[in-house]
């Protein structure tokens, strides 16, 4: 620091993160300034703050405890007023966790490893929910599935996890998303070298004190033990055997597994050397874990060595970074805390100076927003299945806790406005060197954000709505049992998991109101929610099956289908119900592997080809016919024909002639090039920033999904079939190349959504219109489309629109079909095509008429039936003679007894309250509760009486204090349930 115009000192302490800035105070000025609302501490004189200037007043010597910044600002003001500004960088360049994130991709590949980029948090995987490890995309190299491309490959994983998400913001480590950086060996390198690298990196690129590092093992592996002991010295006090639940990685019940290894960095040496517990969090924090992939677990437990030994190690980057960088926690290092500072902000409190529970809040907002941007990021929109709703748990929990931190609105004074987007400004801000095409997408990530909060802001205020309603039954039950009242822990669940709400706040307006919550049954529940978290996210399922086995002895099906329908092939293998076979007679069911085919087997949204295999002879005959009803792909790039003999027999061994149906596949590849003129007029029409989320390519059909926050307009789907059609008519030649994937990206190809790809990759263009990466079948003009119509447009889940359209053939066979239904129409109604709309409007028209002219009638009956019943009405109460009138209607429909019940409560005059029920048609009960001012006056509403009713009858419903409807599917208890209502009604009208 230099250039202060007076002297002063800056003692920094041993963690580099608290400053203490001394310097005299004579001459400068008294006047206080704004307040220190960042909140590092000081006592007087000079402030310092990052961002923004504040000043304050000075005694006769100053001091500044300034804490946790990462670039301070020190501003001082004297007589006459002149500022020096002066900006210390506290924190090594070197530390920063975009250069431990490149540091170690650099290390590795010095050393000859593949730096690879990180995949999608959508798994390529039906095993999996998300991507929660680095080895997750290796996974059919680990199982012997595809061949190794490369012999060792390095790479750093974006990651989500939430089977501990209780513990985030409370322990120091814990996250949903987090960076897992990786280094991998296919059969390449084994423990010696992991081992040495590991160490290498740890203690030399790294400059981590070898003093400070402790050592796990598998308590029964001597070999990794001699290792770290013998070959790195790592004294044996600082090694320590674990059992199998910590040092033994599996799969599953079965498949690869290993001994596992791992690296601890111990923040309190001192503490000494014995009786240590590595699972001390105060203490040590485990940041490298190397997995030995050397065994196959078969179904008797037993474990037989792999013919290729494998490497897989993981270092979480945000544990490494807050080691460097010398912070107490993950969330404290320049990864996440930005995003604090942010939301610490928009709260207007100081995280420096916040209490536990507040600091606790802005840590699980910091985490949250890291992990619902990727995602949204990576294509999973907020939903209630699924992935979406992980996102959508996450969008909540932040939505709650912001609020619960005094977040109001946006946060910056539009009380209408939503908060998430400006912080996920700060995460897209920060995500150039974790996942770059975060930045291409920041417009779909902020709105689909902004939409979501706002509509849980009303979902929570329907929360609030319902804790009052299950506060009232709850006292309302404990009256009839006489009981204390006590809130189910199942509702404050449903609270919680549905509604945002925290049990606390749920706990503490309870208590308002006298009412307990059953706190045990919510922790039930929370169990069995988390068991069920645990088993959807967590596992990554691996397996040795017979045809990981049979795969060892197959190559890759060569594809031919892009040139030829025809081709000749000889059958590698045979399977029925999974298992090898070597040969399989007419009528049998089987699944086919061949060198080479014509088939398309199902990728990119394309469903496979059908059509036939012969089994040719000598003399030219046919002794054997499969039909292929469907093609697959399977342990990589093996093709899998699926079909039914349907004459002779078939063997391994043998050639055959393979033949796909040419019409069908014309279907499909009309249905293929038309869904990528689809997105692109999506894209023109409705905006660059929608992008795909799934497709379909049929012969009948196409099926595109796409982001889009509402629904199309009619004139926009007009807009986009002409566009479509216009490009048909072009009849433009399609290109299609192979090229490096960095030439296809940089040359704007559009990826399909889910698909994985290599360094080469195929591109097919249709010029000046589209360019994509894929991998289908396509027609060679646009003219072969012959036509396109959309015949639907939908909404499946949050911002996610389904178009279904029909092209070629299909096209075709739409349009006769139509035609033909409006033929019959016309003679129906006996009019042209062009007068039908006019004709159907005018019988819509006369039905509503007749409806509302029975309905009248109806409700009329009712009152005429009403009539005669208000006779029986009793006399509650000797002061306000309460009318009171319980009755059954037969079968009047709910709207006539609504009509009769208004009708009744006006007639018998208030004070009276009046129950009907009736049974309306086959299983159905109605149920109507009226009741005048002067009954609502007591305390008495409609719709507590009308529940426990409803409830006796197999249905619910509810309404307004004075007046409640509700249904049922039990007509046989309707006149015991009016009976215990009349009973009800009395003990409370006689209070």
């Amino acid at each position: 620091m230099s250039n202060l115009n007076f002297p002063y000192s800056l003692k920094t302490s041993s963690h580099g993160r608290d400053f203490l800035l001394e310097f005299p105070t004579s001459g400068f000025q008294s006047k206080p300034y704004l307040p220190f609302s960042r909140g590092y501490r000081y006592s007087s004189g000079l402030i310092v703050r990052t961002q923004t200037l504040v000043y304050a007043s000075s005694l006769s010597h100053g001091r500044a405890h300034i804490k946790g910044p990462r670039v301070v600002q020190f501003v001082a003001k004297a007589q006459p007023v002149a500022e020096e500004l002066v900006e210390e960088k506290l924190r090594d360049p070197q530390t920063s966790g975009d250069s431990i994130r490149q540091r170690f991709l650099d290390f590795y590949a010095a050393r000859g490893h593949k730096v690879l980029p990180s995949a999608s948090l959508v798994p390529d995987d039906p095993t999996v929910l998300l991507t929660i490890a680095g080895m997750l995309q290796f996974k059919p190299i680990f199982l012997g599935k595809v061949p190794r491309e490369v012999p060792s490959a390095a790479t750093s994983q974006k990651c989500i996890r939430t089977n501990d998400i209780e513990n985030v913001g409370r322990t120091s480590r814990h996250q949903t998303f987090f960076e897992m950086l990786g280094n991998f060996s296919f059969g390449d390198y084994f423990k010696k070298e992991a081992i040495k690298w590991a160490w290498e990196l740890s203690t030399s690129e790294y400059g981590l004190p070898a003093d400070k590092l402790w050592i796990s093992v598998y308590q029964d592996d001597d070999e990794t033990f001699a290792l770290w002991h013998d070959e790195i010295g790592v004294p044996k006090e600082r090694i320590i055997r674990l059992g199998e639940d910590d040092n033994f990685w599996t799969s599953g019940a079965t498949g690869p597994c290993g001994p596992c290894s791992e690296i601890y960095y111990d923040f309190h040496p001192g503490r000494g050397t014995s009786n240590v517990d590595l699972g001390d969090d105060t203490r040590f924090i485990e940041f490298y874990n190397l997995v030995f992939m050397q065994y196959n677990k078969k179904d008797d437990g037993s474990l037989e060595p792999l013919k290729q030994k494998n490497i897989d190690t993981g270092l979480g980057l945000e544990r490494m970074a807050r080691i460097l960088q010398k912070v107490p926690n993950n969330y404290e290092t320049d990864l996440i805390f930005p995003i604090i500072e942010k939301a610490a902000e928009l709260a207007n409190v100081s995280y420096a100076l916040a209490d536990d529970s507040t600091k606790t809040k802005l840590k699980i907002i910091g985490d949250h927003m890291r992990a619902v941007v990727y995602l949204i990021s990576d294509g999973v929109n907020p939903s209630n299945i699924g992935r979406g709703y992980v996102v959508r748990r996450l969008i909540r929990r932040v939505v709650r806790t912001g609020r619960l931190l005094g977040v109001k609105g946006d946060g910056m004074g539009d009380l209408q406005g939503a908060f998430l987007p400006i912080l996920a400004k700060k995460v897209i801000q920060l995500s150039t060197n974790i996942d770059a095409d975060v930045k291409t997408r920041a417009s779909r990530i902020l709105e689909e954000l902004k939409r979501e909060e706002l509509r849980f802001v009303l979902t929570l205020e329907r929360g609030e709505k319902l804790l009052d309603q299950m506060l009232a039954d709850a006292l309302l039950n404990a009256q009839g049992t006489e009981t204390a009242p006590c809130l189910s822990g199942k509702d404050a669940f449903v609270l919680y998991d549905t509604y945002g709400f925290p049990v606390e706040i749920t706990n503490e307006v309870a208590e308002e109101r006298g009412i307990s919550i059953d706190m045990n049954s919510f922790d039930i529940e929370m169990e069995k929610q988390r068991q069920l978290s645990q088993a959807a996210h967590d596992t990554v399922k691996l397996g040795v099956e017979n045809g990981a086995n049979l795969a060892e002895d197959i190559p890759d099906t060569e594809f031919l289908g892009y040139n030829t329908l025809r081709s000749k092939a000889v059958v590698e293998g045979l399977l029925v119900n999974g298992s090898p076979v070597a040969q399989v007679s007419k009528g049998s069911e089987v699944e086919i592997l061949l060198n080479r085919t014509p088939f398309y087997a199902e990728s990119g949204g394309q469903i496979g080809d059908n059509g036939f295999l012969y089994m040719m002879e000598a003399e030219n005959e046919q002794p054997a016919i499969v039909e292929i009803k469907d093609v697959q792909k399977s342990m990589g790039n093996i093709f899998v024909h699926k079909g039914t003999i349907t004459e002779g027999m078939i063997e391994v061994g043998r050639e055959v002639e393979a033949a796909v149906d040419p019409n069908l596949r014309q279907r499909a590849k009309v249905h293929h090039t038309a869904t990528h003129l689809l997105q692109s007029a999506l894209k023109r029409v409705i905006g660059q920033e929608t992008s795909q989320a799934g497709s379909l390519v049929a012969f009948d059909r196409l099926r595109f999904d796409f982001n889009f926050h509402r629904p199309l307009q009619d004139k926009e789907l007009v807009e986009i079939e002409g566009l479509i059609n216009q490009w048909i008519g072009d009849a433009a030649i399609l290109e299609t190349k192979v090229m490096s994937l960095t030439d296809a990206k940089r040359d704007g190809a559009i990826a399909m959504f889910g698909e994985k790809y290599g360094e080469q990759v195929r591109v097919v263009e249709v010029p000046g219109v589209s360019m994509e990466l894929c991998g289908g079948t396509h027609v060679s003009n646009t003219a072969e489309i012959r036509g396109f119509k959309i015949i639907s447009e939908q909404g499946i889940a949050s911002g996610v629109r389904r178009i279904e359209a029909v092209a070629g053939d299909a096209f075709i066979e739409y349009v006769l079909t139509r035609d033909n239904y409006m033929k019959q129409l016309c003679s129906t109604l006996k009019v042209k095509a062009e007068e039908v709309t006019g004709r159907v409007g005018g019988l819509l028209e006369e039905l509503r008429l007749t409806r509302n002219e029975v309905s009248a009638a109806r409700a009329k009956a009712a009152i005429y039936k009403a009539s005669t019943l208000s006779s029986r009405a009793s006399t509650i109460g000797t002061s306000k003679n309460i009318r009171l009138l319980v009755e059954s209607m037969d079968d009047v429909d709910a709207d006539s007894l609504k009509s009769a019940a208004e009708y009744l409560v006006d007639l018998l005059k208030d004070p009276a309250a009046v129950v009907l029920g009736s049974c309306p048609g086959d299983g159905k009960v109605s149920l109507v509760v009226a009741l005048t001012p002067g009954v609502v006056d007591l305390g008495i509403k409609a719709g507590d009486i009308i529940k426990p009713l409803a409830k006796s009858c197999g249905g619910g419903g509810g309404g307004r204090p004075n007046f409640a409807q509700a249904g049922g599917r039990k007509p046989e208890n309707l006149l015991g349930a009016l009976e215990e209502a009349r009973e009800q009604l009395k003990k409370l009208l006689e209070k």
